[in-house]
C-alpha cells in the first residue's frame, strides 16, 4: 500500500507529466537501450523512430499517476498492455530495468525540480504499478500455457503454404514445428512473428492479426508488404521476398483484447475495415458463418483499387452462405466503378445503410480511417460500448490523429 504522502506527490506532479512526457520517456529509451541493448530485441525498432512509443508510454505513465489512488480504474488498460507485453515476452526481470532508467529520465529532464522526496515517492509508486503488471501478465502466461495444445513462450512453426491475396497482401498458414496442434484464440486476436534478419543486428518481432477463423491445423497471418525504404517494410519484406513454404519463424501464442463478442448470438454486427485493417474481420467472419450463420453481418471494406483489395472472392462465398449477411465495398480510386458499391471514401450515408444505433460495430485499419469511421458511427448515434477498435502498434489518442489519409492499401 501507497502512503497518502506518496499518493500526494504523485498526482501533485501529474501535471508536469502531461507536459514532459513525451520528452520524458524519449530520454529513458535512449538511456535504457544504450545500458541494455539487448532489450532492443523485443522493442519495435519503427515504432521508436517514429515516436508511438514514447507517446503511448508517456500517456500511460501519465494516467497511472492520476489514478494512483485507484489504480482499478486503470484495469482495462493494463490488460490491452500486457496482452502486448506477453506476446512479446516480457518478464518480471524487465521492470526493475525499466524502473532505473524511467526515474532516471524523470530526474535527467526535471532537474532540480525532482527533489529526492518526489524521486522516491515514484520510485514507490512505479513498483506497485509493476506489481499489478507483473502479475495480470504472468495470468495471461498461465492461461496460454494451460489451453490445449497452449505454450507459453515463443514456439517454433513452419510456413504450410503461401497464398498471393492481393497485390500488397500474402497469407502464411504456419503449423507447429513440432507437428502437434495450434491452441484456440477469439476471432480478431493477433499473434507475434519472431524473426532473424540476415544482415540485422537484432531480432524483430510483429504482431500480425490471425486472418482465419478458428482450426486445429494452423494459424493464418495475412501480411501487407510495405515499402522497402519505410523502416516498418524490413519485417513485412522479408517475409515476401525470403520466407517460403518450409520455412520456419517463431511465433507467439494468440493474444489481444480486441475480438468477436461471441456470446452475442441474433444482434446485429457490422465489420469495418481499411486496408489491411480486413485481417483480424476475415477471422470474425468466417467465425460468424460457421457458428451463427442467421446472424445479421454487414462487412464494409475500403481500399485504394482492386488491384491491393484482399479476399474479395472469399467474403462473397461466405455472404452466400450467411441467412442476412451483406458485403459492401468501397474503391477510393477504383479502375472500374463496376467493381466497388461506393467509389471515394466511407460517409455517414454509406455506414447509415448498414449501422443503426444497435448494432455492434468492429472497426480496423489506418489511425485516419479509424477516427474518420468512428465519429461517423458516434453520429448515427452508436454508443460507445457499441463501438470496438484497434490500432496496429501501440495505442493511440484519436483526437490527435490526422485524417489526411482515410484508406490503406
Amino acid at each position: 500500500m501507497l502512503s497518502q504522502k506518496t499518493i500526494d506527490i504523485v498526482k501533485s506532479t501529474a501535471p508536469v507529466l502531461e507536459v514532459k512526457g513525451t520528452e520524458i520517456t524519449s530520454v529513458f529509451y535512449k538511456n535504457m537501450f544504450s545500458a541494455h541493448p539487448e532489450l532492443l530485441n523485443i522493442f519495435n525498432h519503427v515504432n521508436q523512430k517514429k515516436g508511438r512509443q514514447q507517446t503511448a508510454l508517456a500517456n500511460t505513465v501519465y494516467a497511472a499517476a492520476q489514478n494512483i489512488d485507484k489504480l482499478e480504474a486503470l484495469l482495462p488498460t493494463v490488460k490491452q498492455i500486457a496482452h502486448k507485453h506477453r506476446s512479446l515476452g516480457i518478464k518480471p526481470e524487465h521492470y526493475p530495468i525499466v524502473g532505473e532508467h524511467l526515474l532516471g529520465a524523470i530526474k535527467e529532464v526535471l532537474g532540480d525540480a525532482a527533489t529526492d522526496e518526489i524521486i522516491e515517492a515514484w520510485a514507490d509508486a512505479y513498483g506497485v504499478i509493476a506489481g499489478v503488471f507483473i502479475d495480470v501478465e504472468e495470468q495471461m502466461y498461465v492461461e496460454a500455457e494451460q489451453k490445449e495444445a497452449g505454450f507459453r513462450d515463443f514456439k517454433p512453426f513452419v510456413v504450410a503454404k503461401k497464398v498471393k491475396e492481393s497485390d500488397v497482401i500474402t497469407s502464411f498458414y504456419l503449423k507447429p514445428q513440432d507437428g502437434g496442434e495450434v491452441p484456440n484464440f477469439n476471432p480478431g486476436q493477433y499473434i507475434s512473428v519472431r524473426v532473424t534478419i540476415p544482415g540485422q543486428k537484432n531480432t524483430h518481432i510483429r504482431q500480425y492479426s490471425l486472418s482465419s477463423a478458428y482450426n486445429e491445423e494452423y494459424f493464418r497471418i495475412s501480411v501487407k508488404k510495405e515499402a522497402e525504404f519505410d523502416p516498418n517494410g524490413i519485417v513485412s519484406t522479408f517475409l515476401h521476398d525470403e520466407v517460403e513454404e518450409g520455412s520456419a519463424i517463431e511465433v507467439s501464442a494468440p493474444a489481444g483484447d480486441f475480438y468477436l463478442n461471441e456470446e452475442n448470438t441474433e444482434g446485429k454486427v457490422a465489420l469495418i475495415s481499411g486496408g489491411v485493417g480486413i485481417t483480424p474481420m476475415m477471422s470474425m467472419l468466417e467465425t460468424i458463418a460457421a457458428a451463427t450463420p442467421k446472424r445479421p453481418a454487414a462487412f464494409i471494406h475500403a481500399s485504394k483499387n482492386e488491384g491491393v483489395q484482399a479476399f474479395r472472392s472469399d467474403i462473397d462465398d461466405i455472404m452466400d452462405g450467411l441467412e442476412n449477411g451483406s458485403a459492401c465495398y468501397i474503391l477510393e480510386k477504383p479502375e472500374n466503378v463496376s467493381s466497388c458499391h461506393f467509389s471515394g471514401y466511407v460517409t455517414k450515408e454509406i455506414l447509415s445503410t448498414y449501422v443503426d444505433s444497435d448494432t455492434e460495430c468492429y472497426v480496423c485499419g489506418p489511425a485516419p480511417f479509424m477516427k474518420a469511421v468512428i465519429m461517423t458511427l458516434k453520429e448515427i448515434g452508436l454508443p460507445e460500448d457499441k463501438i470496438n477498435f484497434e490500432f496496429f502498434g501501440p495505442a493511440m489518442d484519436l483526437s490527435s490523429v490526422d485524417e489526411k489519409e482515410k484508406v490503406r492499401s
